[in-house]
């Protein structure tokens, strides 16, 4: 089989870099990884380090997506949306496509009105839930994916190829994930304005209050822990916010609810409240474990 990456930034590169740890070699020996990507340091690097065994321009994507059987589309949500309906008639017979975007609205609707439908290929909506707080290739890692979650995002009139989607659980489960979750793009979009975009807004937050660069000297964990990914891709998480706005604004507007109680309870000195509401969040934060 031959992999094709579009975008060998962290994301891209962390999937090619699993991929080549733990599919090619074992399930898949005679794969091969390809990729296409703007930057030619991005290239070299992981050519010349043997994760990708050929290198694409953005001039030979047409080369690149005649040969490719799955094809990772690891772009910003916006330019993959222009990508696969740019790329619509390209793509190999019976190829496997998806993205990694972190809002599926457009994309699933686009999908819907058959906009970037390919009519030879299969097109899979995908989520990776894992990364990290730094950009570029240099920063990927094949292990951020190892024992995390992945989302497919199911179509309303269910998947047209349940052999194809099969296909891809499979090779999502030999780069390192443990759960796969199936869900409509809506739901992808509220579930991850709470767990990704708030963590994002709260971090920002946190970090813009503090008002003291030298704040870290008095950490003890907490502050860093809650703050590492306020270290932000300004452009991508700016179009992330506001292509999830309704629904992230929603979060974010029930967050200063709960906080506005808790500022209440401490400002009155209400201890039996206040440690009545920390039990409960405590139960409750146990119980979401897994």
């Amino acid at each position: 089989m031959i992999y094709a990456i579009i975008g060998l930034g962290i994301m891209g590169g962390s999937v090619a870099k699993a991929i080549r740890s733990n599919i090619i070699g074992h399930e898949d020996p005679d794969g091969k990884i390809f990729a296409l990507d703007k930057n030619n340091e991005s290239l070299f690097a992981a050519l010349t380090s043997g994760i990708i065994d050929r290198a694409f321009t953005p001039s030979e994507t047409k080369d690149l997506l005649g040969q490719a059987d799955m094809i990772f589309i690891c772009l910003y949500p916006a330019a993959t949306l222009d990508f696969l309906r740019e790329h619509k008639g390209d793509f190999k017979d019976g190829a496997i496509i998806t993205d990694i975007s972190g809002v599926k609205h457009d994309l699933a609707a686009a999908l819907d009105k058959d906009e970037i439908r390919p009519a030879n290929a299969h097109l899979i909506l995908g989520h990776p839930m894992a990364g990290g707080e730094k950009e570029g290739f240099a920063a990927s890692k094949g292990e951020y994916f190892l024992n995390h979650n992945y989302i497919l995002i199911k179509p309303k009139g269910g998947y047209e190829d349940e052999a194809a989607v099969e296909i891809f659980r499979k090779i999502i489960r030999g780069m390192g994930f443990t759960r796969i979750t199936e869900v409509d793009a809506d739901t992808h979009d509220n579930k991850i304005g709470f767990t990704s975009q708030l963590c994002h807004v709260v971090a920002s937050a946190m970090v813009e209050s503090a008002g003291d660069p030298e704040i870290t000297s008095f950490g003890g964990g907490s502050f860093e822990d809650l703050t590492r990914i306020a270290m932000i891709n300004a452009p991508l998480w700016t179009e992330l916010f506001l292509a999830n706005r309704e629904k992230l604004v929603a979060h974010i507007e029930n967050f200063e609810s709960q906080l506005d109680n808790l500022k209440k309870l401490i400002e009155t000195q209400d201890a039996n409240g206040l440690q009545s509401l920390l039990a409960d969040v405590r139960q409750k934060r146990i119980a979401m474990q897994r």
